[in-house]
């Protein structure tokens, strides 16, 4: 996963910084997101391994598959992401770019944990909360975690609010165990 980041980055530096340039940051956002979920199909990812496919015929199924979806940009793309062998990590790419998006829109990513489904006045608490404490607009994602007993997990970036009963009950007994 590393090296896939790795390789990634600098496609995805780019083509942010191009879609800056030109105004065009939501439509690049729903190619690379198309173009990402056509890789990571298992599918398409034996084909781009595939030794015997040559890189005009995987040129050609990918734009073939992503039909409209791409403007002429785009298609670019795929042709360098091809000829560099790099199409592979286009759903890596994909993420990253959202990354830079988000942080050139203000915008922070938040996750939430929690043992049971959020109510809307807690989500709505909580990205109040994490908006004060970051100074940027929330977007918040949920996910459920039984093993939590109670309360959530917060994640944003590489901040992490551990509020579960579980890890209130970690912390008591390292206490215990010193």
């Amino acid at each position: 996963m590393q090296e896939n980041t790795t390789s990634a980055r600098p496609y995805a530096r780019a083509v942010f910084e191009q879609a800056r340039e030109d105004g065009e940051l939501g439509p690049w956002s729903g190619m690379l997101d198309v173009l990402g979920l056509i890789v990571e199909d298992p599918l398409m990812s034996k084909l781009i391994k595939n030794p015997k496919i040559s890189h005009d015929q995987l040129i050609g199924i990918v734009l073939e598959i992503c039909g409209n979806r791409l403007n002429e940009k785009g298609k670019n793309f795929v042709h360098i992401l091809v000829e560099s062998r790099r199409l592979s990590v286009a759903g890596q790419i994909s993420r990253l770019y959202e990354k830079y998006k988000a942080g050139a829109e203000g915008v922070a990513g938040v996750e939430v944990i929690s043992a049971y489904p959020l109510e809307d006045s807690q989500r709505e608490q909580i990205k109040q909360l994490m908006a004060k404490r970051l100074g940027k607009k929330i977007e918040i994602t949920t996910r459920e975690d039984r093993s939590l007993i109670g309360g959530a997990i917060i994640r944003a970036g590489d901040s992490v609010i551990d509020a579960s009963l579980k890890g209130r009950l970690q912390q008591l007994g390292s206490i215990f165990a010193e």
